[in-house]
C-alpha cells in the first residue's frame, strides 16, 4: 500500500530533523546538572507542565484542527480559509490569556509569571507551524524547522547558561527565543500572514473546527493534569529538589517518546487519508503490530543500557533518579500505544471518546497522588502514572473496536517475560547481569523487528552488477 511507504518516508524525514539536535541536547545533561541545582531544574520543569496544561485551555486546540482539515482542502484557497481561522483565533486567545495570566500570577506572586507568559507564547506559535507544515504534507519543511528549533535552542542555552552563567533564566530565554523567533519565520515562508485578516473568518468553518477540536481539550488536559498533579504534589509535599529528581528520571522514558513522535507526526496523515480505503483494517493491523514490536525493542534495549550510561551522565546530586525509571518507561509505552489508537479515532473525526478516555485516568491519578504520597512520597506520582497511561492504553482498545477489529500479538507473552527479566537485571546491581540483560534485549530486538530489517537492508544494500 502506498501509504505505507509515504509513512516510512515522512517518518524518516522528520526524525531526520530532530533526532541529531535531540542527541546533542541529551548529552547536554551532564552540563546543566553541573550547573543548575535539583530546586532550579524542578523550577524549570513545573512551568513547563503549567504550560502544557494551560495551552489546549487557550487555544482550544485549534492547531490540531487546522492539520486536520488542511488534509481535506484541495485548494490554495480552501488551505489558506483553514489557516485564517487556526491562526487569528490562536492568536486572539493567546493575548487575553496573557493579560490573565499576568493578573493571576501578580495575585498569587508567581516569580516567574512573565516568563510563563513568553513561554506559552513561544509553544502556541511552534504548535501553529508545525500543523501548517504537516497539514500541507511538508515534512521536509517540518523537519528543518525543528531542526532549527532544537539546535537554536542547544546553542542559546549554551550562550546564557554555561558563558552568561545565567542559570534557570537562560533555559527560559532559550526555549522562548529560540521557539518564537523560528516559528514565526516557518509561518512567514509558508504565506500564513497573506490575507490575515478578521475580515476574512468563516463562521461555518470556524464551528465545524471547534467542534472538532473542543473535545480534544478533555484529552490533552488530562494527560496534562497526570504530569501536572505529579509534579505540584511532588514539590507541594516533597520540595523542589525531588522534583528535580523526578524530572530528570522522566528524561530517560522521553527518549522512547521521542521515537515514537517521529512516527506519531506522520502516522495521524497516514491514519486519515486511508479512512476511506477497503484496506484500512489491515494495513491499521500491520502498522500497530509493527509499533509494538519496535516499542518494546527500545524499551528493553533502553532499560539494558542505563546502568552502563547513567553514572557517566549524571551528576551525584540525581542518582536517586535510576530507582524510578523502568517503570516510567513501561508507562509511555502504553501512552503510546494508546496515542496510536488515538490518531484513528482522530481520523474518524470521532474526538470525544479521546476526551472520555483520559478524563477517568486523570481523575485516578490524582487521586492516588493526593491518598499515598505522604505514605511513599515520589513512588506515589510513579505508580499513578503507570496506572493512568495502562488505563487509557486498556479503555482505547475497547472502544477502537466500533471502527476496527485488531489481531493479538502472538509475541506478545515472550516479550513480557523479556521485559521482566531485564528489569530485575537492571536492578541487582551486577556487571554481569547487566550484560545479559543487554545481550537479550539486543538479540529479542533483531528477532521482533526482523521483518522491518530486512527491508531496510533490501532498500540500501549496495546494488551488484552482474556480467
Amino acid at each position: 500500500m502506498k501509504e505505507k511507504k509515504d509513512l516510512v518516508k515522512n517518518t524518516f524525514i522528520i526524525a531526520l530533523g530532530k533526532c541529531s539536535t535531540q542527541i546533542i541536547t541529551f548529552l547536554l545533561l551532564p552540563l546543566y546538572t553541573s550547573i543548575l541545582s535539583t530546586k532550579e531544574y524542578g523550577e524549570y520543569d513545573l512551568l513547563n507542565t503549567i504550560s502544557i496544561f494551560a495551552i489546549p485551555f487557550i487555544t482550544l486546540l485549534m492547531e490540531e484542527a487546522m492539520f486536520r482539515f488542511l488534509i481535506d482542502a484541495n485548494t490554495r484557497g480552501e488551505k489558506q480559509k483553514v489557516m485564517n481561522q487556526a491562526v487569528l483565533f490562536s492568536f486572539l486567545s493567546m493575548m487575553i490569556a496573557s493579560i490573565l495570566i499576568y493578573i493571576v500570577g501578580n495575585i498569587f506572586h508567581y516569580h516567574y509569571t512573565l516568563y510563563l507568559i513568553l513561554f506559552i507564547m513561544g509553544s502556541i506559535l511552534s504548535g501553529l507551524a508545525g500543523s501548517v507544515c504537516r497539514g500541507q504534507g511538508k515534512y521536509i519543511v517540518y523537519a528543518v524547522f525543528n531542526f532549527l528549533s532544537s539546535i537554536s535552542n542547544v546553542l542559546l542555552n549554551i550562550i546564557l547558561i554555561v558563558i552568561f552563567k545565567m542559570g534557570i533564566d537562560g533555559l527560559f530565554l532559550a526555549y522562548i527565543l529560540s521557539n518564537s523567533i523560528v516559528s514565526l519565520w516557518i509561518l512567514y515562508k509558508l504565506r500564513v500572514f497573506k490575507n490575515l485578516s478578521f475580515k476574512n473568518i468563516d463562521s461555518s468553518l470556524m464551528k465545524e473546527m471547534i467542534t472538532y477540536s473542543v473535545p480534544l481539550v478533555p484529552n490533552s488536559v488530562s494527560f496534562a493534569i497526570i504530569n501536572l498533579s505529579d509534579r505540584l504534589l511532588i514539590t507541594g509535599f516533597l520540595g523542589s529538589s525531588i522534583n528535580g529528581i523526578y524530572a530528570m528520571a522522566n528524561k530517560f522514558p522521553s527518549i522512547m517518546n521521542t521515537f515514537y513522535n517521529f512516527f506519531y507526526m506522520a502516522w495521524k496523515e497516514s491514519a486519515s487519508k486511508v479512512v476511506k480505503e477497503e484496506g484500512r483494517e489491515e494495513f491499521y493491523n500491520s502498522i500497530f503490530l509493527h509499533l509494538k514490536h519496535f516499542l518494546i525493542s527500545v524499551s528493553l534495549l533502553l532499560i539494558a543500557v542505563l546502568p552502563f550510561v547513567f553514572p557517566l551522565l549524571i551528576k551525584k546530586g540525581y542518582m536517586e533518579a535510576y530507582t524510578y525509571i523502568p517503570p516510567l518507561i513501561l508507562a509511555i509505552y502504553f501512552s503510546n500505544l494508546s496515542s496510536y489508537y488515538g490518531g484513528i479515532f482522530a481520523a474518524y473525526k470521532d474526538t470525544k471518546i479521546m476526551g472520555t478516555t483520559t478524563v477517568f485516568a486523570a481523575i485516578l491519578n490524582l487521586g492516588i497522588n493526593f491518598a499515598c504520597i505522604r505514605l511513599i512520597g515520589i513512588y506515589a506520582a510513579i505508580v499513578s502514572t503507570f496506572l493512568a497511561f495502562f488505563i487509557v492504553y486498556q479503555y482505547r482498545s475497547l472502544k477502537i473496536k466500533k471502527y476496527i477489529t485488531f489481531k493479538r500479538d502472538p509475541l506478545g507473552l515472550c516479550s513480557m517475560l523479556a521485559l521482566c527479566s531485564v528489569i530485575m537485571c537492571y536492578y541487582s546491581k551486577n556487571i554481569w547481569l547487566y550484560m545479559i540483560s543487554f545481550l537479550i534485549s539486543v538479540a529479542y530486538g533483531i528477532y521482533l523487528n526482523q521483518e522491518f530489517i530486512k527491508i531496510i537492508y533490501q532498500k540500501f544494500r549496495p546494488k551488484v552488477k552482474t556480467s
